[in-house]
């Protein structure tokens, strides 16, 4: 259940995120966005969240070794 909960959140390259692009559209009237600007939002909210990985794995095992 907090799988779903979380992925239906409208956070970039999750399925909440492609949910509020389709959302978009229908408030713009039905006009698409093109694929590639949606790509690179998907892309940039896909290397923030890896960064935040590498930043919390990084004091995770900073802690672990002091």
């Amino acid at each position: 259940m907090n799988l779903a909960i979380f992925n239906a959140l409208p956070i970039p390259m999750l399925d909440g995120g492609r949910m509020f692009f389709v959302f978009l559209e229908i408030v713009r009237g039905g006009r698409r966005i093109s694929p590639e600007k949606e790509g690179l939002v998907h892309f940039a909210g896909f290397a923030l969240m890896m960064v935040g990985v590498l930043i919390v794995t990084y004091f995770d095992i900073a802690r672990l070794v002091t």
